[in-house]
């Protein structure tokens, strides 16, 4: 009946109100003006801003913010950086700065050398593992004593001597630091499955950027997309500067720098890629926008926080 109709409308306008005053108190909307005191237009443009408002709550996760949780993980920042290059319609300024925006603390660089242990010397066993972190600044680096005593130091590649060995740390104390720096990080390396597999450990394959397997790297450096390609190679055609020279072997701590540098050199390009290749987002629920304002007095509409508050 028409007075069971208004007598509806009436308890709507009351939640309608109060709500209106916990948006108020939340600084998310301007102070109610009264009624005398606006122009029809000003009413108009005050229900506007509150249904604004309104819609704004619920919609809070779809945003593009400009840093990421601490937690985020790899997809997330993979969709980031998708998103920072439609927002910078291929502008370099701001293509250049995404990785900034994604707190650069998510990415390390890693390098091991290995000397030989076990029959003749077949079996490679970590001696070095140096970390860097996104700047190339050093973060982990330190000689590490294999489980088995070595037979063949490979010291004109791996650069490791006897010397280096009497103060070493055991393997089990280095590969639990070494992990624990790992943890959750984005990992770059150049053939990095040797690295993972000296540490007796296997990291997630959507968190792991192999320089070696990189078609970006290679088109860049004029390689064949299916060519095994050296670390020397891609710095010397990409980075202009010559690593692992002479017979003194290589430095864990230059070779992890170097891997870092031709991943910035096409981490935008390889980030764009990795997104586009992941799997879609289920949609988030959001409300229709083509619903009138009237419905936003409906309790579905209104996030639960604020619907205890005003109890």
């Amino acid at each position: 009946s028409p007075q069971a109709r208004s007598k509806k409308r009436s308890r709507r306008h009351q939640r309608f109100m109060a709500r209106r005053a916990v948006l108020e108190q939340k600084g998310l909307l301007s102070p109610h003006r009264h009624p005398g005191s606006q122009s029809p237009q000003a009413g108009l443009e005050a229900h506007t801003e509150l249904t604004e408002s309104c819609d704004k709550v619920p919609k809070a996760k779809q945003s593009v913010s400009s840093s990421l949780s601490p937690s985020a993980s790899p997809d997330s920042i993979a969709r980031h950086h998708s998103v920072l290059l439609s927002q910078g319609n291929g502008s370099s300024g701001r293509v250049r700065t995404s990785s900034l925006v994604l707190r650069p603390g998510k990415y390390v660089a890693i390098d091991c050398e290995m000397v030989g242990t076990g029959p003749q010397g077949k079996l490679s066993e970590l001696a070095r593992c140096s970390v860097v972190n996104y700047e190339g600044d050093v973060i982990y680096d330190k000689y590490v004593r294999p489980e088995l005593p070595i037979v063949d130091y490979r010291t004109r590649w791996s650069g490791i001597t006897k010397q280096h060995m009497k103060n070493a740390i055991p393997f089990k104390a280095a590969q639990a630091e070494i992990l624990k720096i790992l943890k959750d990080k984005i990992v770059v390396g150049h053939a990095i499955h040797n690295d993972f597999q000296a540490l007796k450990y296997f990291h997630p394959k959507d968190r792991t950027r192999d320089t070696s397997q990189s078609p970006a790297l290679k088109k860049r450096a004029g390689l064949p997309i299916r060519a095994n390609v050296s670390l020397k190679n891609l710095a010397r055609h990409l980075l202009h500067k010559k690593i692992q020279e002479g017979r003194k072997g290589h430095s864990s701590v230059e070779d992890a720098q170097t891997a870092m540098e031709l991943y910035r050199l096409v981490e935008v390009q390889w980030e764009k890629e990795l997104a586009h290749s992941l799997p879609p987002r289920p949609p988030s629920p959001v409300t229709d926008p083509a619903a009138d304002s009237s419905q936003y007095l409906d309790d579905q509409y209104w996030p639960t926080e604020l619907m205890a508050s005003s109890l």
